[in-house]
Parts: structure tokens; C-alpha cells; sequence
């Protein structure tokens, strides 16, 4: 997907620090200070435009989600969506996913969520997607004991391949959904691309992989 440079992003992001977080490694273990409380931290590592975080921060008052998105031109759509909420229990950092643990202590997150990542399917490109071991380190560097990825694709060779990845990695597989919107899974709350992929009737598939560090 090529992105639409927008040049107005990076001024528009720096104007709201309330919502895009400014210097997250200097938040660093104090994530429950940044949100006022001590309720479960849940990041989505690929936030894009906003959708599932924002619904998911609104379904869950009693959760701290925070977005993570690399790219400006998209994280502003995230932004627009954060303001027009106003959700006190959403943040966006504006930073690149390998270098999470400069951003989160030890066991201060409690769920990772992964949605439509992109799949990199050349085999050359295998150590950038977010489903490759030194990933699944860096998650379980930062998650609480026990803690838990939540991941939806429409991909199902990246899905394939993240089975693979997770079992390699050790992780107990809690939940596995081939079909998700003919499941009986209930709460599934959608992303754009999900939304866009099961309405030409494609699948989505899902899974829940725990880590077994207790």
C-alpha cells in the first residue's frame, strides 16, 4: 500500500500531545502515572488508522490501550478519530515497533494486539514481520507473566506462519478461529481492513497465543 504523503501530519501531532505522546522513553514504567490509575495497559503494535483501538478503548473503560503506528500520514487519522472521542483511557505513540522496550518496563503491559500486519511474504523479508521470534521477545520482554498476544489476519499464509512462529517460541495457543465471523466468538470489534476483507466475503482468522513464563 503506498502512502499519501500528508505534510501537515507531523505539525498536527505535535500540537496534540494530550493523545500523541511526546518522548514515550521518558514514560518508560510509568505508563499508570501517564493515564491517572492503575488499570491493565493493552497495546496494539501497528495501530493504523484508529478504528479497533479507539472501539476497544470505548468498550473497555477499565483498560489502558495504547496505539502504536510508525507512519505520520496514518497515525493522524488515528489522531482525528482520538479527538473526535475523547477517550481518556487511549494514547498514540508515533514510533517504530523494534524499539518498544526503550517504551515499556518489564510486565508493564498486559496484551499485545497484532490486526492485518503487514505480511512481508518474500522469505528475505521474514525478520520484519511482527510474528517472527525477535518480535515475540521484545512482547514478552515488556507483557506481564502469563501475558497474551491477540492476532487477526486475513492473510492466511502469514497466519500459517505465525502458528509456526508462536509454537517455535513456546506460546500456549488459548483460542483459534479459522473463520472468525462465522465463529461463535462474541465482542469482536473490527478494524477498517477487516471491515473492508469480510465484506467481499474473504475470512478473517484469529488467534490468542499466552506466554508460559509464569
Amino acid at each position: 500500500m503506498r502512502l499519501r504523503h500528508k505534510p501537515w501530519a507531523s505539525e498536527k501531532i505535535s500540537e496534540n500531545p494530550q493523545y500523541v505522546v511526546a518522548q514515550p522513553e521518558e514514560k518508560k514504567g510509568k505508563w499508570n502515572e501517564v493515564f491517572g490509575n492503575d488499570n491493565p495497559i493493552h497495546i496494539e503494535v501497528g495501530t493504523g488508522k484508529g478504528q479497533f483501538v479507539t472501539e476497544m478503548a470505548r468498550a473497555n473503560p477499565e483498560v489502558n490501550y495504547i496505539g502504536i503506528e510508525l507512519y505520520e500520514s496514518v497515525i493522524v487519522t488515528a489522531l482525528d478519530r482520538l479527538i473526535e472521542a475523547e477517550l481518556p483511557n487511549v494514547k498514540l505513540l508515533n514510533v517504530d515497533a523494534r524499539h518498544l522496550t526503550d517504551f515499556f518496563a518489564t510486565e508493564e503491559v498486559g496484551r499485545v494486539y497484532l490486526n492485518f500486519s503487514d505480511p512481508w511474504p518474500k522469505n528475505r523479508h521474514e525478520k520484519r514481520r511482527l510474528t517472527y521470534k525477535t518480535f515475540l521477545k521484545l512482547y514478552e520482554d515488556i507483557l506481564i507473566k502469563g501475558g497474551e498476544i491477540h492476532f487477526k489476519t486475513d492473510n492466511q499464509g502469514l497466519f500459517e506462519y505465525s502458528l509456526m512462529s508462536f509454537s517455535w517460541y513456546g506460546l500456549h495457543l488459548k483460542f483459534l478461529s479459522l473463520d472468525l465471523h462465522n465463529s461463535d466468538f462474541e465482542g469482536n470489534i473490527m478494524t477498517e481492513y477487516e471491515e473492508k476483507f469480510s465484506a467481499k466475503g474473504q475470512r478473517i482468522y484469529r488467534v490468542e497465543a499466552q506466554y508460559q513464563n509464569q
